[in-house]
This record gives structure tokens, C-alpha cells and sequence, in this order.
């Protein structure tokens, strides 16, 4: 297959048949500093506030079981400058800086596929609700009451 390489010998003795992976807990503590204000200007340089959707991943972000592997604080002041990239996506509508703000989080364990490469597992408790009630997602029905609703329907 292209870009693959070569297959694998299959005598090979394979070493590292589970690789040490980091398991990373939520403690539920809000972690890191919230956004700074009086850093973002508009264009005739009066003062703006942070775009909704740039303030709710940032949140997302500080009580995000990787924020407790974040310990330094360049590691937020790196998550800030793709906040900028984010606000600026979010309130020009620039759409092309969402590859670089995926790449970006990529770096923190932002998608499932990401934790895997980065060899880090979190820790979910099975207590843990599915969202956040914080979300500004909350008027999203349950699949139950949509089948109830359907089923009413017929």
C-alpha cells in the first residue's frame, strides 16, 4: 500500500506490545487562567470582547481532564495564541485558520484519535453525564423523547 512501507515480517519480534499510556483524571477543578480582557481591539482600536464560541472552548479547555497535564504555564500561553487564532476564525468568519487551530489542539489531546497518538487515556468515571450543563448545546433533545415524540406520531 502507498506510503505504508514495507509489510511487516511476520517473525518479527514485536517489543512494545502495549505501550505505557498516560492515564488522565478529571478532578473537576477549573484549571489554567481565564481569557485576559483588554487584549483583543477592534479595528479602530477600541477595546472587543472575546467572541461566545472562542470563551466556550476556552472554558472547555481549563475544566478538560487534559488540563490537568497542563502543569506550566507556557503550556497555556501556547493554548491562548490559538484562542486568538479561534477568535479571529470565529468573529471574520476566516474559516481557513481551522486547520491550524486543529493542528494546534491536536498537541493537547483535543479528539479521541489524538489521545491515541499521543498515548494518553482519560479516566472516565461512570458516574460522568454525557455534555456539560454549562454547554450552550442544552436545547438538543434526548434520543428517548424524539422516539416518543415519533412513536406518538403514527
Amino acid at each position: 500500500m502507498a506510503g505504508r512501507g514495507p509489510t511487516k515480517d511476520s517473525r518479527a519480534i514485536r517489543r512494545n506490545k502495549e505501550p505505557d499510556k498516560q492515564l488522565i483524571k478529571s478532578d473537576g477543578k477549573l484549571r489554567g487562567f481565564p481569557l485576559p480582557e483588554g487584549m483583543l481591539t477592534d479595528k479602530h482600536g477600541e477595546p472587543e470582547d472575546w467572541h461566545p464560541a472562542t470563551v466556550d472552548w476556552w472554558n472547555s479547555w481549563r475544566s478538560s481532564p487534559q488540563a490537568a497535564a497542563m502543569l506550566s504555564e507556557p503550556d497555556w500561553y501556547a493554548l491562548l495564541d490559538t484562542a486568538l487564532i479561534h477568535h479571529n476564525m470565529w468573529k471574520n468568519g476566516r474559516w481557513e485558520f481551522a486547520s491550524e487551530v486543529r493542528l494546534r489542539v491536536a498537541k493537547f489531546g483535543a479528539t479521541p484519535e489524538d489521545r491515541i497518538r499521543l498515548k494518553q487515556e482519560i479516566d472516565v468515571p461512570e458516574t460522568t453525564p454525557v455534555g456539560s450543563a454549562t454547554s450552550k448545546a442544552q436545547n438538543v433533545t434526548s434520543l428517548e423523547a424524539r422516539r416518543a415524540r415519533l412513536a406518538a406520531n403514527q
